[in-house]
This record gives structure tokens, sequence and C-alpha cells, in this order.
């Protein structure tokens, strides 16, 4: 494999001029929810049904979810930066303020998130700084036709048609 320096800085910056969507996996820790916010989320086969995802080696959260082997991904949308901004943050207290339910699977889905896909673990695979999460997915649904959240240049935001 051929060996280059890339400035990670340079790299943020390059990357970030692409925007991706913005969803919330979470999963229970024993009783309580845990979660982390992702942008790297895709669907990525139709049989088996298989999505996929990219925590970083260092996320305290991404353990959690591992260990229950089943997680929920929360489409988030536009109108959600709060809920974001409160997984998104450090230590125990992510889901105060946070509405979610507890589905037929035992996992959290977050209230008036705009679509609802729950998996089970299907593989974990090391990809650099990064684990590439497979899950196969038991259950989805679109719970409300609104625009999604996209995230772009460090910034949360929506999606403005041209016309």
């Amino acid at each position: 494999m051929t060996t280059t320096t890339i400035d990670p800085a340079e790299f943020r910056k390059v990357l970030g001029s692409y925007p991706t969507g913005v969803c919330v996996i979470t999963a229970l820790d024993g009783e309580k929810p845990a979660g982390m916010v992702v942008g790297s989320f895709t669907s990525v086969s139709l049989d088996p049904p298989l999505v996929g995802f990219f925590p970083d080696k260092s996320s305290s959260s991404w353990p959690l979810i591992e260990k229950h082997g089943h997680f929920c991904v929360n489409v988030m949308g536009s109108d959600q930066q709060d809920v974001c901004r409160s997984v998104a943050a450090k230590g125990a207290e992510k889901f105060v303020g946070v509405d979610y339910v507890l589905s037929d699977n035992k996992l959290p889905v977050i209230a008036n998130s705009i679509a609802s896909i729950e998996c089970e673990l299907y593989s974990v695979t090391e990809a650099g700084d990064h684990w590439f999460v497979l899950g196969q997915v038991l259950k989805m649904e679109t719970v409300r036709n609104e625009d999604p959240m996209l995230f772009h240049r460090g910034r949360y935001g929506g999606f403005a048609e041209r016309m």
C-alpha cells in the first residue's frame, strides 16, 4: 500500500466540504440509554438488508452500544439540533431532556426523529482510527416527512431546494 502524508487539518477541511446526514445511534446500557451522533451512516446491502456507520475508536459511547449487540439509527430532522447537541455531549447526562420510547427490540427510539432503523450487530471491522460497523436491519419506519438534518463545514443545517 502507498504511504502518503496528509495533514489531518487539511483532510478534515476538504472532506468537510461534503455534507452528510446526521443520525443518533442508540442502544441500552443496562437500564439507561447510550448514544452517539454520527454523520457517516449509509445503506450497504439489500440482501441481506445491511446498514453501516463509522464510530471513532476513541468513542466512549461505542463500546456501550457494541456490548448491547443491537442498535437503533435515529435519522434526525433539521429541527432537532438540540437533541444532537445533548447526545453529542460528554458524560452521563446525554439523554436529559431527550424524549424517547423503548421499542419491542428494547432500543431507544428518539421521539420525532424522521426515521428509525433497528438493527442487530452484524460485524465490526477495523478501519484506521475508526471502526466500520455493519448492522442487519430488523425493523424500520419513517416517522414523519420532514427535511433531514445535515452537517457541513462544522455546522448543523437543513436542506433547501433550489428552483
